[in-house]
């Protein structure tokens, strides 16, 4: 337990205090954010404020988790260090997509299939390596069933069914974060919120593990404990964040930082066995991702049949739909992460009543 509150609180300690001189170092060296001429007026006021804050973050969680691995003089576990790598390697894409707006100054960094084909080496690694390292029960990072609460039992992949699964999972996962980043702070907290409810379902699955407490409910992840402590540590990264991105925001994450935290959240899906209980949890970027879908598919479909492409929505992702009928950007915000703790909530709550049920 040591362990999880000290990298948490390393982690936020770091971005409170570095965002501060982060801020003054990107904006020095005019490393600001493009907005989109066809996009809403009222964010034109955002032009030039510094981007790619999502590197301190990344920065902090990856110091804070070694941090608390030397303060508790314990081993760093597989399961930790594939979830870092793929935090920081799907951070790294979002890097270079940021880098390449600034850069040329435009609001469109990488080619969709150059961003596709970074994200899918990535993702394809990691869940190589995540079905690799059996500990001395034969528990491995990821696998091979397809899990809610648990792995279920009759589904289990053919491992290149498994590798293409994960990797579905981290693109929806990361797009949906990356599509929630419209508005000062609403990524930030929404994902903030999710990582909380992991570092304790991290957590219980500790205390409960099939290692330590054999059982009809216990629960088979290989490294709960250390997972618990990478949940803390990102947890703690964005809270000390979010100062500074909340409303009116001195610097965005930008595709560094939610490409990030969608990949850093698929990954704890896959290695506490709850792949399908983060579409529950993360509720709000799945409703943020469908709206996209909708507009889009019913767009096509009205041009289609009626000639005239016609919109379900004002404007998608659906946060700014309630933009543009006149919500101020801080009750859209406030309101939205009030729909995303509802979610978290309701998640902790199936997560316990399948514990309490057996």
């Amino acid at each position: 337990m040591i362990s999880i509150l000290f990298g948490g609180a390393v982690a936020m300690v770091l971005t409170l205090l570095g965002t501060r001189y982060a801020i003054k170092w990107l904006a020095s060296r005019g490393y600001g954010q493009e907005i989109r001429d066809d996009g809403l007026k009222s964010h034109q006021v955002k032009r030039g404020t510094p981007t790619m804050g999502g590197t301190v973050f990344i920065a902090a969680t990856i110091v804070g988790y070694f941090a608390a691995k030397l303060f508790t003089m314990t081993p760093p576990s597989a399961s930790a260090i594939l979830v870092l790598f793929l935090f920081a390697g799907m951070g790294a894409v979002g890097f270079v997509d940021d880098f390449i707006k600034i850069f040329r100054q435009r609001s469109l960094g990488l080619r969709s299939k150059a961003k596709l084909a970074g994200q899918t080496m990535v993702a394809v690694v990691f869940a190589v390596l995540a079905l690799q390292f059996p500990d001395d029960r034969g528990q491995r990072p990821a696998s091979p069933f397809i899990s809610f609460i648990r792995d279920i039992g009759w589904l289990e992949l053919p491992l290149i069914v498994v590798v293409i699964w994960i990797l579905l999972l981290i693109a929806g996962m990361s797009n949906g974060v990356n599509l929630a980043d419209g508005l000062d702070g609403l990524a930030t907290g929404a994902s903030m919120m999710v990582f909380g409810a992991y570092t304790l379902i991290c957590i219980w699955q500790f205390g409960q593990s099939c290692q330590t407490a054999p059982g009809t409910k216990c629960y088979e992840v290989r490294d709960p404990h250390d997972l618990a402590v990478v949940a803390a540590c990102l947890t703690g990264a964005l809270f000390g964040f979010l100062w500074w991105n909340a409303s009116p925001a001195k610097i965005f994450m930008g595709d560094t930082g939610s490409l990030s935290l969608g990949g850093a959240l698929a990954g704890m899906a896959v290695m506490t066995r709850t792949e399908l209980l983060v579409l529950l949890l993360g509720g709000l970027f799945v409703l943020i991702t469908a709206s996209v879908i909708l507009q889009v598919g019913y767009f096509k479909i009205t041009k289609r049949t009626a000639g005239v492409g016609k919109r379900l929505f004002r404007m998608a992702p659906l946060q700014h739909h309630f933009e543009m009928l006149g919500w101020e950007q801080v009750n859209v915000v406030i309101r939205f992460w009030i729909i995303q703790g509802l979610f978290v909530v309701i998640g902790l709550g199936v997560f316990y009543a399948e514990w309490v049920t057996g």
